[in-house]
């Protein structure tokens, strides 16, 4: 086990290295991008683009571009904006994660427990309603825009029953859980809701589906004829094989979403997270940021592939000889 986790760790720490030079290479080595002339600014003359070259090691060679700027990134910790000039693109990072986590945790929270309850629910029920009304409603869920959603609970909660049913309702924003707990979650509940309703729609089906099929598998006619009871086949046998499925799908969607998938949340919400710094910076192309939010994001995604990696040869130990 212990060489399958090293083995795992060695590939996400050269994929976060390939990653680096990619980024690297696409937002200063590019055919007509000149950094510099974005920093200067318009009508800058030869003089002035020199000296914010030199002054942001811009005239060095890529090589040595590419490793200054990995020193401050990561060893000095010091990388300055382009656009904002003096300000240090860690601490903007930094500020900006832990609304990002706080949105991703509590709504992953609630659509892994309605998809594992209602998946279950639609997979071995005998009445024959509850099947297709899950299954339904999960299609609604599935299709329902987050942005349009959100803006709608918005609509709602914000403005036309604001003043009555809704009264408790903080403004849009983000508050620290350190700050205040209680007001943390007030101001993240409906937007983990919302959030929420998308991914708890696939979950259902996808566990549902899978469910079924382990259910026609010969191990589990095998396991009837032993006489074991449908309760046991359901959960010991059925719900363990299907959540390797969900394992895999859980860790590809909290990585992406904690790396800034959770955008439009955060937009419509008013959350200054990870997801609106890396739009920003994009919009202002400010080239430290974007390096330094692709690269946190990149590392949530590698990282929970290989955590989900480890899981399965938890859950199956034939995955560790592969």
């Amino acid at each position: 086990m212990l060489v399958f986790i090293s083995r795992r760790i060695s590939a996400m720490v050269f994929v976060l290295f390939s990653i680096s030079i990619l980024v690297f290479l696409i937002f200063f080595a590019t055919p007509g991008v000149d950094p510099a002339a974005r920093i200067a600014g318009r009508n800058a003359d030869q003089e002035t683009l020199a000296q914010v070259r030199h002054s942001f090691e811009l005239d060095k060679p890529l090589p040595l571009r590419y490793l200054s700027m990995m020193r401050h990134l990561f060893v000095s910790q010091d990388l300055t904006s382009y656009v904002n000039r003096g300000a240090k693109v860690i601490p903007q990072l930094t500020q900006a994660i832990p609304a990002t986590l706080s949105l991703v945790i509590g709504a992953a929270i609630i659509w892994l427990g309605l998809g594992i309850f209602f998946g279950i629910k639609a997979a071995s029920s005998k009445k024959k309603w509850i099947d297709p009304t899950i299954g339904f409603i999960g299609i609604i869920g599935i299709s329902l825009p987050v942005y349009w959603l959100g803006e709608v609970v918005n609509l709602i909660t914000q403005s036309k029953l604001h003043n009555s049913v809704f009264k408790w309702v903080p403004q849009l924003g983000y508050v620290g859980i350190t700050d205040n707990p209680f007001q943390w979650f007030l101001h993240l509940l409906f937007p983990w809701l919302t959030l929420a309703v998308l991914y708890a729609g696939i979950y259902v089906r996808v566990l549902r589906n899978e469910i079924r099929m382990v259910m026609s598998e010969d191990y589990i006619k095998t396991e009837r004829a032993k006489g074991a009871s449908e309760t046991r086949i359901l959960y010991k046998h059925a719900t363990r094989m299907s959540l390797i499925t969900l394992v895999s799908l859980f860790g590809l969607d909290f990585g992406a979403l904690v790396g800034g998938y959770a955008l439009l949340t955060e937009v419509v919400f008013g959350i200054q997270g990870v997801g609106r710094l890396t739009y920003q910076s994009l919009q202002n192309f400010d080239l430290p940021v974007i390096m330094a939010t692709v690269m946190y994001a990149s590392f949530f995604v590698v990282f929970m592939n290989a955590l989900v990696d480890v899981l399965y040869a938890v859950l199956d130990p034939r995955v560790r000889r592969v």
